[in-house]
C-alpha cells in the first residue's frame, strides 16, 4: 500500500477518525475534508493540498475504513458488516488454531465511584445548594475476559494519584486490582502496553497452563485512541497476539459493551449503596466516609460476581454458537431498582429517589470511554511526536511512609479479640465469625509452622 505523501497529517487524521468513532459520531466525507483542510494548514505543511475524493479514497483505503449508513445519529445495525467481520474472524482464529477458550476482548469504561442518584443528595428547595452536587469524581477501570467466560483478568484500575493517602498501609500488590496512575484517569498508550506485557500475558499463561491448552491466545480489541498498534501488543514469543475489530462495528459487537460493563458498574453501586446503608452512613456524609481504596475492593467484588453466563453471551454476535457456562448464582442484571429506591427512600437524604432516579444513576457514567478525547491542538502535537509532561495530582499524592510490620503473634491476638467480642453480640453474624475462626486456625498453623522451623535450625 503506498504510504501517504503527508505522514503528520495522516496520523492526525487517523486519531481524530478514531475518536469520533469510539464516540459513535457519525463521520462523513465532507466532514473529513473539512478536518483534513484544517489539520494540513494547523500543521504548517507545505504544498498544494486539496482534500479531494482521490484523497479521502486512499485515505479509507490505508486504514480500512469504509462507509455504512446511519439514521439520524445512531449506526444502522448493518448486519452485513458485522456478518463479514465473523466471517472473516472465524477465518482467521482457525489459522492461529485457537479455541474460545483463548479469545479475550478487553475494553476500558469510566467509572464515578463516588456518585450518587440525583435527588438523593438534596430537596428539589435545595438542589442548587453548595456541596449537594453529585460527586464526578472518576477512575477508569480496564475489563478483560475469554470468550467462554471461564478466566476474568484481574481488574486493572487508573486512578490520578500515585500514592493516594487511603493507600497508606496497603501494599499494591495485595490489592484486589491492578492498581495504574494517569494525571486525569484516562487510560493511554503507556498504561495499556504496560498492562498487556506486564499483567495479560502473564495471566493468560498461567489460565491456559491450568486447562492444558497451548499458551496461544487473541486478544480482540476496538480501536480506541489508548490502544497501540499491533506490532507492539504482542507477546514475545509471538503466541498471545491482538487483533482490531473494524471501526464501523465495533458498538454493534464488541463482547464488553454487550451488557458485561454495565453489569459490573450495577453490581458496584447497588452493593455500594447497600453496604453504606447498612452501616449506619447517612448519604450527606457518603463523599467523607467512602474512600478509592473502598471503591477499588467494591468494584473488584463486582467484576468477580459477573456469572460466566454473561460473558459467554456477549460473544454471541461474533461466536453464534459459542456454549454458555451453566451458573447458578443471582442475575446481576436484574438488580432491583425499586429496592434500591426503597432504601433510599428510608435513608436521611433521600426521601424522594425513585427507580427512575436509580436507572439513572446506573447509566451516569455509560458514554465514558475511558481515555481521554484529545483537542485538535493536542492530536497535532501528537501526530508531530510531541508529548506532554504527565504532572501527578499533588493533592493527592504522599509519600508513603515504611511502616513496622505486624507480626503474625499480634495480628493472632487481635483476631482472637475480635472474635470473642462479636460472640458477645447478638446482632453479630454467623459468616463473619466463620471467617475469623478460619483466619485464626491458618494462623496458628503458621506459627507452629514458624516454630518448628525456628527449633530446627537452633
Amino acid at each position: 500500500m503506498k504510504l501517504s505523501t503527508y505522514d503528520e497529517l495522516d496520523k492526525a487524521m487517523l486519531q481524530w477518525f478514531n475518536q469520533q468513532r469510539a464516540q459513535n459520531i457519525p463521520v462523513s466525507g465532507i466532514i473529513c475534508a473539512k478536518q483534513a483542510k484544517l489539520y494540513f494548514d494547523a500543521l504548517g505543511m507545505e504544498g498544494d493540498f486539496n482534500a479531494s475524493s482521490g484523497w479521502l479514497t486512499r485515505f479509507k483505503q490505508r486504514h480500512g475504513i469504509r462507509e455504512i449508513s446511519i439514521h439520524g445519529e445512531k449506526l444502522s445495525n448493518n448486519e452485513t458488516v458485522a456478518n463479514e467481520f465473523q466471517n472473516d474472524f472465524q477465518k482467521f482464529i482457525e489459522e492461529q488454531q485457537v479455541t474460545p477458550e483463548q479469545i479475550y476482548n478487553a475494553d476500558e469504561t469510566g467509572l464515578n465511584w463516588k456518585c450518587l442518584p440525583t435527588k438523593t443528595l438534596a430537596h428539589k428547595s435545595e438542589s442548587r445548594a453548595p456541596g449537594h452536587k453529585s460527586s464526578k469524581e472518576r477512575i477508569t477501570a480496564l475489563c478483560c475476559a475469554n470468550a467462554t467466560g471461564s478466566h476474568k483478568v484481574k481488574l486493572a484500575v487508573i486512578g490520578k494519584a500515585k500514592k493516594p493517602r487511603c493507600f497508606k498501609g496497603t501494599e499494591k500488590t495485595n490489592m484486589p486490582v491492578t492498581y495504574f496512575n494517569q494525571k486525569k484517569a484516562w487510560m493511554d498508550t503507556t498504561i495499556f502496553k504496560t498492562w498487556f506485557h506486564e499483567n495479560f500475558v502473564p495471566q493468560v499463561r498461567e489460565h491456559l497452563r491450568s486447562k492444558g491448552l497451548p499458551e496461544k491466545a487473541i486478544l480482540l480489541l476496538d480501536n480506541a485512541p489508548s490502544h497501540p498498534n499491533e506490532a507492539v501488543l504482542q507477546s514475545a514469543d509471538g503466541k498471545i497476539i491482538t487483533h482490531y475489530l473494524p471501526p464501523n462495528v465495533t458498538a454493534l459487537i464488541q463482547p464488553m459493551d454487550q451488557g458485561v460493563i454495565s453489569a459490573m458498574k450495577r453490581l458496584y453501586r447497588g452493593r455500594l449503596l447497600q453496604k453504606l446503608v447498612e452501616e449506619g452512613n447517612d448519604l450527606k456524609t457518603f463523599s467523607k466516609t467512602v474512600s478509592l481504596l473502598d471503591a477499588i475492593y467494591e468494584v473488584a467484588h463486582a467484576w468477580d460476581s459477573i456469572k460466566p453466563t454473561t460473558f459467554s453471551k456477549s460473544w454471541k454476535k461474533i461466536f453464534p454458537e459459542v456454549e454458555t457456562v451453566d451458573c447458578n448464582s443471582f442475575n446481576e442484571e436484574e438488580i432491583s431498582t425499586s429496592e434500591l429506591a426503597a432504601i433510599l427512600q428510608s435513608t436521611e437524604g433521600g426521601k424522594e429517589v425513585d427507580s427512575g432516579n436509580i436507572l439513572e444513576w446506573f447509566n451516569v457514567d455509560c458514554d465514558d470511554l475511558g481515555c481521554e478525547v484529545l483537542s485538535d491542538s493536542e492530536i497535532i502535537k501528537s501526530a508531530q511526536g510531541q508529548t506532554t509532561d504527565s504532572d501527578e495530582s499533588d493533592d493527592e499524592d504522599m509519600e508513603l511512609i515504611p511502616e513496622t510490620r505486624i507480626n503474625n503473634s499480634s495480628a493472632l491476638q487481635w483476631t482472637e479479640g475480635l472474635l470473642e467480642y462479636l460472640e458477645q453480640q447478638s446482632d453479630s453474624l454467623l459468616s463473619d465469625k466463620l471467617v475469623l475462626r478460619a483466619t485464626i486456625k491458618k494462623k496458628e498453623a503458621m506459627s507452629l509452622k514458624q516454630k518448628s522451623i525456628k527449633d530446627y535450625f537452633s
